[in-house]
């Protein structure tokens, strides 16, 4: 698409911060104007539209996409999204663990174990471990205190967790990268686990790789993006996707 406007602003107003493009607010899919509670996003979204060339390049507008789908996907629909992200609670990837190769188990171990303990101490949602491949039933203490964690969130945090949950396959994970106790780096290599060991044995094709690359770039949208909702120092300078 051809761009069809010269300045991409940012405009206070009642409901928080408007992103105009020459003075006319954009709006998303669903045709709801672009209104975020934070000055911080509010001012990367602007400028996302701003850094446009002649042609307008959709791709590069992702957190203008998080922002469109947290008005009109989860704004209306918390239970459901909630609901969803709670799905993985029962397959969550850090309570399914290998049996060997050794090496294998113990960086599991590592990296894995000290993820479940913080969500025990941080939500008090104690999860089952198990090396059964068979999906296990979690207990129903943990869920519940996984939905009062996740009712708690903005619908801007809740958006950011649903990418950064399905792209982790891990509800913990993309908890821990939220609440910035994982960065991205982090987050990606606690989701990896598994296939950076077969890289480190067998080594890694294009495809991999660029699978690889994009699941780095979700992880660091989701978390830049949640940064930016709540307007935290710092925000702006994480890696942009």
């Amino acid at each position: 698409m051809k761009r069809f406007y010269r300045e991409a602003m940012v405009t206070q107003i009642d409901d928080g911060w408007s992103i105009v493009l020459d003075g006319v607010p954009a709006r998303t899919p669903a045709n709801h104007a672009i209104v975020v509670p934070s000055a911080a996003l509010a001012s990367a979204i602007a400028a996302e539209w701003q850094a446009q060339g002649d042609e307008i390049r959709f791709d590069s507008l992702n957190l203008t996409r998080l922002a469109a789908t947290a008005i009109d996907l989860v704004r209306d629909r918390r239970d459901a999204v909630v609901a969803e992200l709670l799905k993985y609670a029962d397959t969550d990837l850090l309570c399914y663990r290998a049996t060997r190769p050794a090496e294998l188990v113990a960086r599991q171990e590592q990296l894995w174990q000290p993820l479940l303990d913080w969500a025990v101490q941080r939500f008090d949602a104690t999860l089952i471990v198990t090396s059964d491949l068979v999906p296990i039933a979690q207990p129903a203490s943990g869920v519940g205190a996984l939905r009062k964690a996740l009712s708690a969130y903005s619908d801007l945090e809740l958006t950011a967790l649903r990418l950064a949950t399905a792209t982790a396959g891990s509800l913990v994970i993309a908890l821990a990268l939220i609440e910035r106790r994982l960065d991205p780096e982090s987050a990606f290599a606690a989701a990896e686990i598994d296939e950076s060991f077969q890289i480190s044995r067998w080594g890694e094709d294009p495809e991999q790789a660029t699978r690889s690359a994009a699941l780095k770039a979700d992880l660091a949208l989701a978390a830049r993006f949640a940064a930016l909702a709540r307007n935290a120092p710092g925000a702006l300078a994480l890696p942009s996707a």
